[in-house]
């Protein structure tokens, strides 16, 4: 079965993840595409590092021309964003990246776009859910490769300038290049090096890569930026007295930072600073969308400029949509996935990552000064998150305990009001919250509690954990 999560579809690699699940998805796709008068202008495949991706990008090229919709494939691999990015410039109504972002190696996967570059919403991936039940087990009309290029149905194209020119018109540069900012870059054996370095070439920082090197094992580590995983790039920052340190997920699309003291910013972080910075600094005016398992620190930061914080459920799509909606400044997730008013309309590390080197330069000020900033004018909130791995079983029965049965442990805090849209969510009278969500990517029950104090935070992380049986 081929069923997309809240990032598309992902499977191990020779499980789910084979040569006929690619084309059957890629021809449900192309039969939808072609049925809704969407077909006209095109199709756009992109294609990370992993193991299988460019043969991946092939299959679905095969099928896509086989179907006679005339197929840009691009030439090189490529981060999700600029993939996103091409999209959106070539005006195209669909495309697609072959990834499975920050999932482990074994993984491999696909993300569908729409019109303007943004992620496929669950209509449209219901719909194709539906084609693919419908065209399953039917003979997939094929053009090979090559005679593919031949006729024009497949063109091999590059987008990479216009992308990353796209991204040195956003940012203020000229700063940037007084500041003469030293930076430790980790593309996690991903796909960000090339696009990093020249975007921070050219605004004349000075710049060290590590984890470079392509690798389909991602170095035996999990390719997502996040404490456990980025501890040789706070060594390196530390030992050679880097402003800053930046790694990417697999595809990209996600960011991780290291601050000057060596310190990770945990993406809570990363999206208030950046938020705070557009606000305050560069004086924009609008509203910040989150996820429900991100901070309210965001809240708070809204509030004191008469700004709104929206909420919604997790999926970048979400994020995207209520973007639009309300015409916010900035959209995040806790995971490290954001993207800003103006760009595209899904998550950029790219370009996040060059907007805080913009952030330092413009202020004068460091990470950690900024950050402290923060902290001193709305006060600090303590997070605590937690992963539990889930078999079938597992799963079935806490999704009886908790929105079948919807029982609740006896927390110690008095609670305001419980929310199911996207797992469940308690909001406490304190203005502390807990939720429980089923990841959308992997086999996982993930907890997130956030607090005043550490330790409410911790206490009632573990009255979960324990009413749960984890």
């Amino acid at each position: 079965m081929i069923k997309f999560g809240t990032g598309g579809w992902r499977a191990i690699i020779g499980d789910g993840f084979t040569k006929a699940n690619v084309q059957l998805l890629t021809r449900a796709l192309a039969r939808m595409m072609k049925d809704s008068g969407s077909a006209e202008n095109g199709f756009c495949i992109g294609y990370d590092r992993r193991f299988l991706s460019v043969e991946a990008a092939k299959w679905a090229a095969e099928v896509i021309a086989g179907e006679g919709i005339c197929c840009k494939i691009l030439d090189r691999e490529a981060p999700t964003p600029l993939i996103m990015f091409t999209v959106k410039e070539m005006n195209m109504d669909y495309g697609m990246a072959i990834t499975a972002s920050h999932n482990p190696a074994i993984y491999n996967g696909i993300k569908v776009f729409t019109a303007g570059g943004r992620d496929a919403d669950e209509r449209v991936t219901a719909e194709i859910e539906m084609y693919i039940a419908d065209l399953c087990g039917e003979p997939v009309a094929l053009m090979d490769y090559e005679k593919g290029i031949a006729c024009g149905l497949i063109e091999e194209i590059d987008s990479f300038n216009n992308y990353i020119d796209s991204i040195l018109s956003a940012i203020n540069t000229e700063a940037i290049k007084q500041r003469r900012l030293k930076v430790a870059l980790d593309p996690m054996y991903g796909v960000s090096q090339t696009s990093l370095r020249t975007i921070l070439l050219t605004a004349r920082c000075d710049v060290e890569v590590i984890h470079e090197r392509h690798d389909t094992l991602f170095g035996g580590r999990l390719p997502a930026p996040n404490e456990d995983t980025m501890k040789s790039l706070v060594s390196y920052v530390l030992d050679h007295h880097c402003d800053l340190g930046v790694a990417t997920d697999g595809d990209a699309d996600r960011i991780g930072v290291i601050d000057d003291h060596g310190d990770f910013l945990h993406p809570n972080r990363i999206l208030t600073l950046l938020y705070y910075y557009l606000v305050k600094y560069k004086g924009w005016h609008g509203p910040v969308v989150r996820n429900n398992s991100t901070t309210h620190l965001l809240d708070k930061v809204a509030e004191s400029f008469g700004e709104k914080c929206y909420e919604v459920p997790v999926g970048f799509k979400h994020v995207s949509a209520k973007m639009r909606e309300s015409n916010a400044v900035i959209g995040g997730e806790s995971s490290g996935g954001l993207t800003v008013r103006g760009h595209i309309q899904g998550k950029d590390g790219i370009y996040a990552a060059a907007l805080l080197v913009e952030m330092i330069a413009v202020t004068g000020k460091r990470l950690s000064e900024l950050y402290q900033e923060i902290l001193d004018t709305y006060g600090i909130l303590y997070t605590k998150e937690l992963d539990f791995r889930m078999t079938p079983e597992r799963k079935h029965e806490l999704t009886e305990l908790l929105f079948t049965d919807k029982l609740l442990p006896e927390f110690t805090l008095p609670i305001e009001h419980v929310s199911y849209l996207d797992g469940c969510k308690i909001y406490f009278k304190n203005g502390g919250w807990i939720i429980a969500r089923f990841s959308g990517t992997e086999p996982l029950l993930r907890v997130c509690c956030e607090m005043p104090q550490e330790t409410l935070a911790e206490q009632t992380a573990q009255t979960l954990q324990t009413f749960l049986k984890l």
